[in-house]
C-alpha cells in the first residue's frame, strides 16, 4: 500500500512545489513508483515535470469537482517510475465549488484508493493556504512533509500548521502524522538561517531533517526547462540535497516498519 506524503506550509515562497517536484523525482530515481498529485491552482508541479497545460484533456480539477477518475488523468514523465495528475486554473474556483458537496473535505481521499495499490509513494503538493483543497490534502495523507525556509517569520507559520494538523486528526484523519520539516534556501552565510534551524530543532528534535536544501542556481533554473533538477544538473548541490532528503525518508520509512513489525516469539523450552 502505497504512502500517502502531503507537502505543505500555507506560506508562500518556501520552496514547497520545488520540494514537492525534486523529491517525487529522486524517489523515482531510487525506483519507488510514484504520483505527483498537484494540488496548487499555480500548476507549477506540473510544468516544472514538462507537461504542457494547454494540451491537457482533464486535472485535477475533474477529479475533485466531477468525480472523473485519477487513472484517467495520470501524465507520465521523463522518468520511468514518476507520473503526475496536474492542475490547471480550473482548481481555483474549486474551493468554492467544493463548499456545495457533501463531505467535501474527502474528495480527494476517495478519489485516490484505486490507486494506492499501484504506487510506493503519492505526493500531493498543496496550495499556500490552509483552505479547503489542503484540508483534503490532509484527510488523504498518511504523512505531512513541512519545507520550511530559514526565515523571521518561519516559527509563526509553523506552530499555525501544526495546530491544523492537530485539528486534521482529532476531526479527519486520525492516522495523520507529521513526517518531518526539512529545510529549504537554506543561506549558510546568514545568521538568520542558522538562528531558525537551531530553534525549530530545539522544538522539533525529531523532525528536522538532517538534509538542508541550498539556495541553488540550478535548482531555481530547471523548472523554466521543464525537469527536475535531476535531469537537468545532476552534479549541482541542489541535486544533491534533494536526494539526500529522498535518502532520509526511505530510511525513515524503513525504521517505521522495523519498529511495526512483530517480533519473533521466543522459542519454547
Amino acid at each position: 500500500m502505497g504512502r500517502i506524503v502531503c507537502i505543505s506550509n500555507q506560506k508562500g515562497g518556501v520552496g514547497k512545489t520545488t520540494t514537492a517536484i525534486n523529491l517525487a523525482a529522486s524517489l523515482a530515481a531510487a525506483e519507488r513508483k510514484t504520483l505527483l498529485i498537484d494540488l496548487d491552482p499555480q500548476g507549477n508541479a506540473g510544468s516544472g515535470l514538462g507537461i504542457d497545460k494547454t494540451t491537457l484533456k482533464g486535472s485535477i480539477y475533474d477529479a475533485l469537482i466531477d468525480g472523473v477518475p485519477l487513472s484517467e488523468l495520470l501524465q507520465p514523465t521523463e522518468l520511468r517510475y514518476l507520473e503526475v495528475v496536474p492542475a490547471t486554473a480550473d482548481l481555483t474556483g474549486a474551493e468554492v465549488e467544493l463548499v456545495g458537496f457533501e463531505a467535501r473535505e474527502s474528495r480527494l481521499k476517495k478519489a485516490l484508493e484505486p490507486l494506492k495499490r499501484k504506487y510506493d509513494y503519492i505526493l500531493i503538493d498543496c496550495p499556500p493556504s490552509l483552505g479547503l483543497l489542503t484540508l483534503n490534502a490532509l484527510a488523504a495523507a498518511d504523512q505531512v512533509l513541512i519545507p520550511l525556509q530559514t526565515e523571521y517569520y518561519a516559527m509563526e507559520g509553523l506552530a499555525q500548521l501544526m495546530s491544523t494538523v492537530e485539528l486534521v486528526q482529532k476531526s479527519l484523519n486520525p492516522r495523520l502524522t507529521v513526517e518531518g520539516i526539512v529545510f529549504t534556501m537554506f543561506d549558510p552565510r546568514a545568521n538568520i538561517s542558522h538562528q531558525v534551524a537551531e530553534e525549530v530543532k530545539r522544538v522539533f528534535p525529531a523532525l528536522v531533517y538532517s538534509t538542508m536544501v541550498p539556495r541553488n542556481v540550478r535548482l531555481a533554473e530547471s523548472p523554466s526547462f521543464g525537469k527536475p533538477v535531476l535531469l537537468y544538473d545532476i552534479r549541482s548541490k541542489g541535486c544533491e540535497a534533494y536526494l539526500g532528503v529522498a535518502r532520509e525518508l526511505l530510511k525513515r520509512e524503513k525504521k517505521r516498519a522495523a519498529r511495526s513489525s512483530p517480533r519473533p516469539s521466543a522459542p519454547a523450552r
